[in-house]
């Protein structure tokens, strides 16, 4: 090996690889280690984002923008240190594949609709009185409600409430700009009209995942919104079992007139970790962003450890070893969206569980968040 490394660093080979730049040509022999690692390198880095400090900086941004003034969105995203080198895309990316950010929108504002390639989801952390307009249907948002928006669906947003409204939104646009599949269209009138009945899909599918029968013939996006509601229930009537040892108790938000994903690109799910549990750390090629939607405690990603509590924002990076800890004797809820729909379509999904230590990581180092 020590004479490769002489080679590849020998005078020759390095002219050499000078003159192949001239013609836009390059080396394998030096480039075959980058290119293509034993075990995925994630250029995206474990973080944490403090609720306090999102919230601060969402207040200060009621004052500069609105809808009408300074952009479609009020939205501040999590940008993850380690991709700011990936532009053009790289400042919008919290993972590889996916972006998140936290929008707030205010007593009588108008997101205007819109419609794009990417896949789109939100969840209510905060506020009601505020509806998404979705094809034509209104769907009236709560706390706690996963609400889809898939590719090449027209939507936007109305408050009609008092208090403020905010929610954490994920797309696929990084993996879109990636491939080059990314297209845009704002809606010609500013904002669609209703054309259903208000929460048509959700009244709809009152039974559950009883389907209707004209959903036989699978749809892109059958159920507009999931009643956080049901989704308690299900959580509820899972504490029957053991809990899962990776995640606790954990749902899944899926399409029911297919069985897949709700929305393609991007997993959804759930998690109750019950007062003083803690998982066994495991790793997997999907990287997946989590909001702490009740509760505290910490997750250990790659030896370090990250402090979370109620609001706060984290990202596992692929193939990342990570666990987790209730450190209350109270519930905690993690909602969570990850890149497991691209990786399983990919055939690159694997996962490996943490045997030392009885499946439990030494804690070699602590997160030290950044505060307003």
């Amino acid at each position: 090996m020590a004479e490769a490394n002489s080679f590849f660093d020998s005078q020759e080979v390095k002219d050499f690889n000078k003159e192949l730049e001239r013609f836009h040509l390059g080396p394998l022999w030096n480039a075959i280690p980058q290119l293509m690692p034993h075990q995925p390198k994630p250029q995206a880095v474990p973080y944490l984002w403090k609720w306090q400090s999102i919230n601060a900086k969402l207040k200060e941004a009621t004052s500069i923008f609105t809808p009408d003034r300074g952009g479609e969105r009020r939205a501040i995203y999590l940008q993850n240190p380690g991709l700011y080198s990936r532009q053009p895309w790289g400042w919008a990316s919290t993972t590889q594949t996916l972006y998140a950010a936290v929008q707030l929108i205010q007593q009588g504002e108008i997101a205007p609709s819109h419609r794009h390639t990417q896949n789109a989801l939100r969840f209510i952390t905060h506020g009601e009185g505020a509806y998404t307009i979705v094809q034509g249907e209104r769907i009236f948002m709560e706390e706690g409600d996963y609400l889809i928006t898939p590719m090449g669906l027209w939507h936007g947003h109305e408050h009609l409430g008092q208090e403020p409204m905010i929610w954490m939104d994920c797309l696929d646009i990084p993996f879109a700009y990636s491939v080059g599949g990314t297209f845009f269209e704002p809606y010609p009138d500013r904002i669609e009209k209703p054309s259903i009945p208000d929460n048509y899909s959700a009244q709809k599918y009152g039974g559950g995942m009883v389907r209707p029968i004209g959903d036989r013939v699978p749809s892109i996006a059958p159920l507009g919104a999931y009643k956080w509601a049901r989704t308690q229930a299900a959580l509820e009537g899972l504490r029957r079992f053991d809990p899962d040892p990776f995640d606790g108790y954990a749902v899944e938000y899926i399409n029911p007139s297919n069985g897949l994903t709700a929305n393609p690109n991007i997993a959804a799910w759930m998690q109750l970790l019950p007062g003083g549990f803690r998982s066994k750390a495991h790793r997997h090629t999907s990287s997946t962003i989590y909001h702490v939607f009740r509760g505290s405690g910490y997750t250990i990603i790659n030896g370090v450890r990250f402090d979370w509590s109620k609001g706060d924002y984290f990202v596992v990076p692929n193939w990342a070893w990570h666990e987790h800890v209730n450190t209350s004797s109270e519930d905690a809820l993690l909602f969570s969206t990850s890149d497991l729909p691209i990786m399983e379509k990919m055939n690159y999904q694997r996962q490996e569980a943490y045997e030392p230590n009885n499946g439990h990581q030494e804690v070699t180092g602590e997160f030290t968040p950044v505060l307003p």
